[in-house]
């Protein structure tokens, strides 16, 4: 029988879980690299053996480790990034330069064509690339060095690159997203890049043409429709048709469209996923409600899914990479909170269970279905 294995980061260790393809109990293994902050763990889609882990401390700096055995034993690797041929500042808070700043890698995007190359996106915000397992980094330049750089600036989490979307039938195609930028779109494997934010709004931004300086929390797609591409912004859960050239809202009946999270079903490609919360100032979910909502029809229509979790007292956050979906059918969810849990679904979200408690907050929840 299949079954999944679900990395988890938190701030103080990685853990990593597992279940048969009933996905009703699971084992718990870690804290892997305990008190470290783990930022991203990612697992190779062509060899289940081969995980990627983002280990930073604020104390020590950034570490890339990677396991070739499942995550029962680790070794870091190829940690010397550094900014490559595009001099100059971006903007902070206020407007004023500030030089470029390596701080630490937030996710970690191995190839799906590709067992040995894999994609880092860090902060300040850059994307990089190894072509031998980690080894040895060298930045895709092109990104940072578009025109609209100068005018980049930190959402309140940092000016971090989270999200790396790669069209596996075009791997050439790859979308990202920085926090206070907006999102862009690569078509020749990361030389150019165009900026993808027609049709966002902001309220701080008073043009509703700019180019760039929209706070994108998070993007996603499915790989059968890769020109459809959901995004949750700061505000607003928006879509586009026509691979980012133009978007439009699909918030609908949510109750509120503030959110960090959002990801698609792993074999309907309108079904998605979202966990709004109160508002940018209450990072908490809305009415102390703990509550999925999926819609099946692409947006704009939404359903809670509340079996299972907590329905009253309770003041968790779920953050941008802290949800994932397994590809079994039917497929499961999971999801970590701020609290230090880790919920999961064997159903497409119709009933939840916790898969385990009391974690440190969890910062990223990622899955894979092993044969």
């Amino acid at each position: 029988m299949s079954g999944v294995r679900v990395l988890v980061g938190t701030k103080k260790g990685a853990f990593i879980l597992t279940a048969d393809g009933k996905r009703e109990s699971w084992n718990v293994s870690g804290p892997h690299f305990p008190g470290w902050e783990i930022y991203h763990m990612k697992g190779s889609p062509l060899n289940p053996d081969r995980i990627y882990a983002s280990q930073t401390s604020g104390w020590f700096g950034q570490l890339v480790q990677r396991s070739d055995d499942g995550g029962k034993s680790w070794e870091p690797v190829g940690n010397k990034f550094a900014y490559d041929g595009v001099p100059g500042t971006h903007q902070w808070y206020d407007g004023t330069p500030h030089p470029w700043e390596f701080k630490r890698v937030w996710h970690l995007e191995p190839s799906t064509t590709d067992a040995e190359s894999v994609y880092a996106g860090i902060e300040d915000a850059a994307l990089f690339q190894s072509k031998d397992g980690g080894k040895e980094w060298s930045e895709l330049s092109g990104l940072r060095g578009h025109g609209s750089g100068p005018r980049w600036s930190p959402g309140a989490g940092g000016m971090c690159l989270h999200t790396i979307l790669i069209d596996q039938n075009n791997p050439d195609r790859i979308y990202i997203a920085i926090s206070a930028a907006g999102a862009f779109r690569t078509d020749d494997g990361g030389k150019t890049w165009k900026p993808i934010n027609q049709g966002l709004r902001s309220e701080y931004i008073p043009d509703p043409n700019a180019e760039v300086g929209h706070c994108v929390h998070h993007l996603a797609m499915h790989q059968s429709k890769p020109n459809t591409v959901f995004m949750q912004k700061h505000w607003d859960v928006m879509r586009t048709d026509n691979g980012g050239d133009t978007w439009h809202e699909v918030s609908g009946d949510l109750p509120t469209d503030f959110g960090f999270v959002i990801d698609v079903h792993a074999h309907q490609p309108e079904t998605v996923y979202v966990v709004p919360i109160k508002s940018d100032a209450e990072h908490y979910v809305h009415e102390g409600k703990l509550r999925v909502f999926r819609s099946k029809s692409g947006g704009n229509e939404w359903e809670p899914l509340t079996k299972g979790l907590p329905q009253k007292d309770c003041y968790v956050n779920v953050l941008r990479d802290a949800m994932a979906i397994d590809s079994l059918d039917p497929c499961g969810v999971y999801f970590g909170t701020s609290g230090g849990q880790v919920y999961g679904s064997n159903d497409e979200g119709d009933s939840w269970q916790p898969l385990v408690r009391d974690l440190p907050g969890v910062l990223s929840v990622e899955v894979q279905t092993l044969q």
